[in-house]
């Protein structure tokens, strides 16, 4: 997992905390990824269905799986699939301008292959 929170804290204004004793990233001060030892939760929309597909994924607990919050697990899934799911959990929950500026980053390019040797000093 050290690579895709790598991942996820190489996007724009996304910081690390650990508000109940588990890993999360935030962009501004919303949740867009929780990172579990065996586990990882994202916002999906366009990917959602193809997630909930996945032995083992289920909607998220404490009402977030209403919201489009889906928990896979971090086994069995290819973590090029997992960044991308990262990386549109952010989109859905990060400002239109943070948006565009990670479109702008990407200059038509492919964020995760861009990011995906990423280290863990890039917050």
């Amino acid at each position: 997992m050290p690579g895709l929170l790598a991942f996820a804290l190489s996007l724009p204004e996304a910081w690390e905390d650990q508000p109940w004793g588990d890993t999360v990233v935030k962009v501004r001060k919303k949740i867009f990824v929780f990172v579990g030892p065996e586990r990882l939760t994202v916002k999906l929309d366009e990917a959602h269905a193809h997630a909930l597909s996945i032995d083992g994924a289920e909607p998220t607990g404490y009402g977030l799986g209403k919201a489009g919050w889906v928990t896979v697990p971090s086994a069995g899934v290819d973590d090029d699939v997992l960044r991308d799911w990262i990386e549109e959990s952010y989109r859905l929950v990060a400002p239109k301008r943070l948006v565009a500026l990670l479109d702008s980053a990407q200059g038509g390019g492919d964020q995760r292959a861009e990011l995906a040797g990423a280290g863990g000093d890039d917050a």
